[in-house]
């Protein structure tokens, strides 16, 4: 039985059918629900679906797809979610609204990261040590365009800069808890969604950790920061977002560089949305 559900069109309305467990399968309680953002990764999909661990649930958003991956996608046992706005964030978002497990990891789905690698991520944050964990790319031979990477050293210099954090990539593979994700408010539906997350997280005070990833070549066609077009939009959306929290990222002076935490500043902050 194929699980294909649909949101709304703005991606705030959730998808049915995703328990917490296969009673009549037997299959472990899910945990983690793994947001595949998707628009035409067919021949990715097998690889990605297959490299799941037990108690990992995919719930892969087709946006806009043309080559079936929805469809496929359902076959291997997938949720599948339809989100008809164009945009990393909009297809993201709606994954998130679309979770019910108490993690939400996301990932891409064209097969360049193994999702296998979330379990460290998934144990960091279960055992309070973090609570947003990003994967930090080691990419392979070829999997990282230079214009692509040049980019992200630019970004994350920034971002250390204006947070504190000692942050080296904000990659697409990275977990956290449900009800703290929806905590934030997230509202960028283009390419600078991850980074707003990060930007929010900091805001209230999460403890963001970083853990290195395999990073491989994608199967099948770029979409956007595999291309120099894509890659100027992305830093285009983000370069929106920094400089809406330059102005209000706590600890941030002047200069533009965040003021390390004192011990007379107590505890960071609980996160918006998450539960004791």
């Amino acid at each position: 039985m194929e699980k294909e559900q649909s949101t709304s069109h703005d991606g705030t309305g959730a998808a049915s059918g995703l328990g917490t467990s296969d009673d009549a399968g037997g299959a472990p309680a899910v945990v983690v629900d793994v947001v595949l953002p998707c628009l035409n990764e067919r021949s990715a999909l097998p690889r990605v679906l297959g490299a799941l661990l037990p108690g990992y649930r995919a719930i892969v958003v087709d946006n806009g797809s043309t080559d079936g991956s929805g469809t496929l996608a359902a076959s291997l046992g997938a949720a599948v979610v339809h989100e008809p706005r164009r945009g990393f964030g909009a297809a993201a978002h709606a994954g998130l609204v679309a979770a019910t497990a108490e993690f939400v990891a996301f990932c891409d789905c064209d097969g360049s990261l193994d999702p296998a690698q979330l379990a460290p991520m998934l144990e960091l944050v279960r055992a309070g040590r973090a609570d947003l964990v990003l994967g930090a790319r080691r990419p392979a031979h070829g999997s990282w365009p230079i214009h692509a990477r040049l980019a992200n050293i630019v970004l994350s210099r920034r971002l250390r800069r204006l947070t504190g954090i000692p942050v080296t990539d904000l990659g697409p593979l990275r977990l956290a808890r449900r009800t703290a994700l929806l905590g934030l408010d997230l509202t960028d539906r283009r390419s600078g969604y991850p980074l707003e997350m990060f930007l929010k997280a900091h805001h209230d005070g999460w403890r963001v950790a970083e853990i290195p990833v395999a990073y491989a070549p994608r199967l099948g066609k770029s979409k956007v920061t595999g291309t120099a077009r894509g890659t100027l939009t992305a830093l285009k959306d983000m370069s929106a977002q920094l400089d809406a929290a330059s102005r209000w990222v706590p600890g941030t002076g002047a200069g533009g560089r965040a003021r390390d935490r004192t011990p007379a500043d107590g505890p960071p902050a609980a996160p918006r949305g998450a539960t004791p």
